[in-house]
């Protein structure tokens, strides 16, 4: 794609819970409390719609964060992420609501079949006409995997090593039927050519799946595959499979460094860079006036508290945090131990600079459980911000994290949006009807994952 036709995308990063991906969102008084509500989920799809979003995406776990103290009461008693509704089920409702916003779901590949899963997101690729998603995650905690009937989760490697050959399979099985299958010949009696469905027969260290695949080519080719890894391990996955790739980088320069190491392991891969997106996840809080904004911010940052912190640091790095002082430097055992989210744990290295660092030092770099490193601002001081990142550049769209629903996406429609239109920075109409059209990803070609 050229520069003069390079458009921002735009993500809205959803949860099927009580609370945005920070606890205190609902706290906000004008946060809605009715998220087991069909009505919430469709008005919030009609508020991206509305502001020409390219998807809205569901993040998901499969637990309550109880991994703190190992007990779920504070995790109820503070509304931590204690609700969790099954994300494809809701985005099924809102697909009926919209004509094209992109549909995406976190599924993982620890916990489920891949046949499973391939089925799963074809079908709503159908069902959507052409605008479903599927985000890999490998899941990272405990507490997960004895919900799912496993004792503890596998180690991190290992579950990428096994990610990688359940990509296989689910790739493989997409690629059953050709396109032009399907015949429906009622005088000859033809349905589908016998000789252009495929098994898959899959043996390996990992998985076995045998076929057919139940689901003809959907309309997308396959389903649009969104990754999230920042570990090294992460990364290296990252390039291999994922066509939009989320990225949290705290700082400009940071972001930069990253898009093109990113950009060029993609390439290595043998696949094209300008069809793998970056998108970079961003808290905005947005107000008519910069004044007005600094006012929300200064609202928000009453709202959550310590033990919101410490609960998903805990869930987040598969450690408990709750017989540790707050101001007590970890141990080397304690650091090693954190299995899950590495690149939580690896920032908070680097940014203080110590091996072992505190509890503190934990709280007050991952920004987990808070508002952390949001962009504040009217309109203006937004589209100057999105448009720096984007040009520089640091990514080709951004992940648009809520502070509370449904009102902060509708401020950012209502008084982002256009500024970054009348910048020429993003579209004033969907450019097609699947995903894929509107990201500008080309059709897969079948087989190509197998390079």
């Amino acid at each position: 794609m050229s520069a003069s036709k390079r458009q921002i995308a735009l993500v809205g990063f959803l949860q099927a819970q009580n609370c945005t991906t920070i606890p205190a969102a609902w706290r906000h008084p004008e946060a809605r409390h009715d998220v087991t509500s069909v009505d919430f989920y469709q008005h919030i799809a009609k508020v991206l719609e509305r502001g020409l979003f390219d998807l809205g995406f569901f993040d998901d776990r499969l637990a309550m964060p109880d991994m703190y103290g190992g007990d779920h009461r504070h995790t109820v008693e503070n509304g931590i992420r204690c609700v969790k509704l099954d994300a494809v089920t809701v985005l099924t409702t809102m697909g009926m609501v919209t004509k094209n916003l992109g549909l995406g779901a976190t599924y993982s590949t620890t916990y489920f079949p891949p046949f499973h899963v391939a089925r799963l997101f074809a079908t709503l690729d159908h069902m959507s006409g052409g605008r479903a998603a599927w985000n890999v995650v490998t899941s990272v905690n405990d507490n997960e995997a004895k919900n799912m009937g496993l004792d503890e989760a596998p180690a991190h490697d290992v579950r990428y090593d096994q990610a990688d050959e359940f990509m296989e399979i689910v790739h493989g099985h997409w690629d059953t039927w050709e396109a032009d299958a399907v015949v429906a010949d009622r005088a000859s009696g033809l349905y589908a050519r016998g000789d252009m469905v495929h098994r898959l027969d899959h043996e390996g260290p990992h998985y076995r799946s045998r076929g057919p695949f139940t689901v003809p080519r959907t309309p997308q080719g396959h389903p649009v595959v969104i990754q999230a890894g920042q570990s090294g391990r992460g990364v290296e996955f990252a390039s291999r499979w994922g066509e939009l790739l989320f990225m949290s980088n705290p700082s400009l320069s940071r972001a930069k460094e990253n898009y093109v190491a990113v950009k060029s392991a993609i390439e290595a891969n043998g696949r094209d860079p300008d069809q793998v997106k970056i998108a970079n996840l961003t808290f905005p809080v947005v107000g008519r006036t910069m004044s007005e904004a600094e006012d929300r911010r200064a609202a928000y940052d009453l709202l959550p508290n310590l033990i919101d912190d410490l609960s998903l640091l805990s869930e987040g790095l598969n450690f408990d945090f709750s017989e540790k002082a707050l101001e007590e430097p970890l141990s080397e055992e304690d650091v090693a131990a954190m299995t899950g989210i590495q690149g939580i744990r690896n920032q908070v290295i680097e940014v203080t600079g110590n091996q072992t660092p505190s509890v503190k030092d934990f709280v007050e770099v991952s920004g987990r459980g808070r508002l952390a490193h949001p962009v504040v601002g009217g309109p203006t001081e937004l589209a100057d911000y999105f448009e720096e990142w984007f040009t520089a550049p640091a990514c080709d769209g951004f992940v648009i994290a809520g502070t509370h629903m449904p009102g902060a996406f509708e401020d950012f429609v209502d008084l982002v949006v256009p500024e970054l239109q009348r910048r020429g920075l993003f579209r004033t109409e969907y450019s097609g009807s699947t995903l894929r059209d509107n990201l500008g990803l080309t059709q897969p070609v079948p087989g190509a994952w197998r390079r």
